[in-house]
């Protein structure tokens, strides 16, 4: 007798990071100059510096796909650094001086990186994350995860709208959140397992981790 088996995952792909980008930084855009020292939601960053961490986090993941042989003990070794105590420790720090306009270039050029990467590497490879190595669909998935969670964060600080596709927040629940509920809308349950939100009979997380590991 045939036993039941799962319905296929859908993969999380490149595309779905390339537009998930696009519409942060396009909702991003409509924030008003002088808000960028707002604080970003609950996070004790401001929304500039937020903005520095996103990039910075979808620069570091491309980066670890990099190399030939992409590193699978530890981070590739760029410096990463604080311009102030307490502030997000970065390599990818933009230029002020250029103002929310050239800190959202660097946005699009890290998720750039990232979307490249995804693309071209062979689905076999893996490289470090400190939960554990994965693979170029779970660079992907975390990418999303970062843009998606710290968009939000961002248009708390900035008095922005921020709604992400259900079914795009369906496939990283299901790529990196196993474990989390499925009887509850994707977007509210990716904010309940990176601790921002409560959801029925679910109290708000205080400690959350992705589960990376190809599947």
């Amino acid at each position: 007798m045939r036993l039941p088996t799962e319905a296929p995952r859908a993969p999380v792909t490149a595309d779905d990071l390339e537009q998930a980008v696009r519409h942060a930084v396009a909702t991003l855009r409509q924030a008003p100059a002088a808000a960028w020292e707002s604080k970003a939601g609950t996070l004790e960053w401001d929304c500039w510096e937020t903005v520095e961490h996103l990039s910075d986090d979808l620069f570091a993941y491309a980066a670890q796909l990099g190399p030939a042989a992409p590193p699978l003990t530890g981070d590739v070794p760029f410096v990463w650094e604080s311009r102030r105590p307490g502030g997000p420790a970065n390599a990818i720090h933009a230029d002020r001086a250029a103002g929310p306009d050239g800190l959202l270039q660097v946005l699009e050029a890290s998720g750039a990186l990232l979307v490249a990467m995804v693309r071209t590497k062979p689905p076999q490879v893996r490289a470090h994350h400190v939960f554990g190595a994965s693979d170029p669909e779970g660079f992907a998935a975390m990418g999303l995860v970062e843009t998606l969670v710290h968009t939000h964060d961002l248009a708390e600080g900035l008095g922005l709208d921020w709604t992400p596709p259900a079914d795009v927040c369906a496939r990283v629940l299901a790529r990196l959140f196993p474990d989390a509920p499925h009887t509850t809308a994707p977007w509210p349950t990716l904010l309940w397992s990176t601790g921002r939100a409560e959801l029925p009979d679910h109290p708000r997380l205080t400690k959350w981790r992705w589960y990376g590991a190809p599947r």
